[in-house]
């Protein structure tokens, strides 16, 4: 266990996530959807292939005994991601980072559905607070004032795409976790960013564009900076446990404020402020529980102590 390496690398995956959602932002709509999925994915592929090769672990990301269960769930990430990338186009960075905050917490309500985890009343009312401060947050965009206001119709649909997006990103964590019985890390990344690079070069004949020099370079960038990000991020497990450094994935909430701010001036409103509050407080309170469980399992399985 290396805590402070683990917490760097998580922090600093944090922040390679937010400069990527800075450049998908700053690319808006000047560069088609399918496009922008396609170079995220085929140019995150780069550093995935040059890590593990070094490792020697390039054929195990090659090989899969499921092939359906990672299409699967590069299908559920496809949609995730273009969702994301739509809401991120037309939301505020820190308004789109702030709501897909939702899918921790949605996680907690799938896992009891579809695999039957269980459940107790104290993280079901997490997630119901939690979906409190989603509604909080939501409430800048949905209000009726708002709605009727001209030019409204784009961050509405913008914060409908990224509670969708929360929804499925929650739904590729249940998949992951059913692959993870059977499947290595290294393949599960690499079929993932393979599935949504196809289905991006699949949006080709629907009018893909030529992009200009600063255009090709952010389109190159966010695909590096998110293979290094899931890089940073899975290596960070490695040197601490899940439930010690989750919760500095709310770090990506500052970056997203600060980048947000600097690159597009953007402020955010008092909503965004308290639910982005009580989404984190709710998130963090599921960590808390599912450490306290984690220790209360451990020591029952090593069992009353003895010679006393």
């Amino acid at each position: 266990m290396n805590l402070v390496r683990a917490i760097l690398l998580k922090v600093a995956s944090a922040l390679l996530f937010a400069v990527m959602q800075a450049l998908v932002r700053w690319l808006g709509d000047a560069i088609p959807l399918g496009q922008v999925v396609f170079f995220r994915s085929v140019f995150a592929i780069l550093p995935v292939v040059v890590i593990f090769a070094w490792r020697g672990e390039l054929a195990a990301a090659v090989r899969t005994g499921r092939p359906f269960g990672q299409a699967w769930r590069g299908a559920i990430s496809v949609a995730g991601m273009f969702l994301n990338f739509a809401a991120l186009a037309r939301l505020p960075l820190v308004d789109a980072t702030a709501i897909s905050f939702a899918a921790p917490l949605i996680t907690v309500a799938f896992a009891a559905i579809f695999l039957g985890e269980r459940v107790r009343i104290y993280r079901w009312s997490a997630v119901g607070v939690g979906f409190l401060g989603v509604l909080v947050t939501l409430w800048s965009h949905l209000e009726p004032a708002h709605l009727m206001a001209a030019g409204s119709t784009a961050a509405t649909i913008g914060a409908t795409c990224a509670m969708a997006s929360a929804f499925t990103n929650a739904g590729s964590v249940i998949q992951t976790r059913r692959l993870t019985d059977t499947e290595s890390t290294s393949s599960i990344v690499f079929y993932f960013s393979l599935i949504c690079a196809l289905a991006g070069l699949a949006t080709w004949p629907f009018g893909w564009v030529a992009p200009n020099f600063g255009q090709l370079a952010a389109l190159v960038a966010l695909g590096v900076l998110g293979g290094l990000a899931h890089i940073m991020l899975t290596e960070s497990y490695r040197h601490a446990p899940a439930s010690v450094i989750a919760p500095f994935d709310y770090t990506t909430m500052v970056w997203a404020f600060v980048l947000g701010y600097a690159l597009f001036g953007e402020v955010p409103t008092k909503y965004v402020f308290i639910g982005a509050t009580i989404i984190a407080l709710a998130g963090l309170f599921v960590i808390w529980r599912e450490r306290k469980l984690g220790l209360r399992r451990i020591r029952e399985a090593e069992g009353p102590p003895t010679g006393t």
